[in-house]
């Protein structure tokens, strides 16, 4: 078997360090001993973009992306929306995007400068506690699932109050997309008590249909 190389180390504020490791060809981020993702299962990541992008009613587009991790989501974002579509990608640690133009460059594959992204290198709770009707979707996948894996302080996101504050972030009809690695029924609870419409879809993690199967949840603000 090939053995797993250390590539490099990135700080996360308030968080366990990422180390970004590659075997061959293929990448993994691990925090502590959880691995976050790999370059092998893109799948579900992927779905995330395509179906939030499929159940919108604008023809214009405009995306805040929560966690650049590998990039899946965003590539499959910019492959959907049209020309006058718009991304923005909030990414609090800015060695996820050295390693993206960095070791991972080849993966990456241009994605970072294309004229539709702006890549914010922020809290993307943050982002969202400002923003009042910007967005007609939010995507985040910046944990494992709806609590604070990488940060504690992620949990806010998955709170009422987090809720409450995407919900005012987002356009009328608007769409926040989770996802998580595992089922939660209390989320998807606090989802519909915060005045969103919610359907549940589970997904396998590779693009071929096998590998562990993922959950995303595509909230529609009422």
């Amino acid at each position: 078997m090939i053995p797993r190389e250390l590539i490099g180390t990135a700080e996360v504020p308030g968080g366990e360090p990422l180390r970004l490791f590659r075997r061959g060809r293929d990448f993994m981020i691990v925090v502590d001993r959880n691995e976050l993702m790999n370059s092998r299962m893109s799948g579900s990541e992927e779905a995330l973009a395509n179906l939030t992008i499929e159940r919108l009613r604008t023809p214009e587009p405009r995306l805040l992306i929560g966690g650049y991790g590998m990039g899946f989501t965003l590539r499959a974002a910019l492959a959907r929306l049209p020309r006058t579509g718009a991304v923005e990608v909030a990414e609090l640690v800015p060695g996820i995007i050295d390693w993206a133009r960095g070791p991972m460059a080849e993966l990456t594959a241009g994605c970072l400068d294309d004229p539709r992204v702006r890549i914010r290198l922020e809290d993307v709770g943050a982002v969202i506690a400002i923003a009042r009707g910007a967005y007609d979707a939010i995507l985040l996948d910046v944990d494992n699932g709806p609590d604070g894996l990488t940060r504690h302080s992620n949990e806010w996101l998955y709170t009422p109050a987090g809720i409450a504050a995407a919900k005012t972030a987002l356009r009328p009809g608007g769409i926040l997309a989770v996802w998580s690695a595992a089922p939660d029924a209390p989320f998807a609870r606090r989802l519909k008590a915060g005045g969103f419409d919610v359907e549940e879809m589970a997904l396998h993690a590779r693009s071929n249909g096998k590998g562990p199967r993922h959950v995303i949840w595509f909230a529609r603000r009422r």
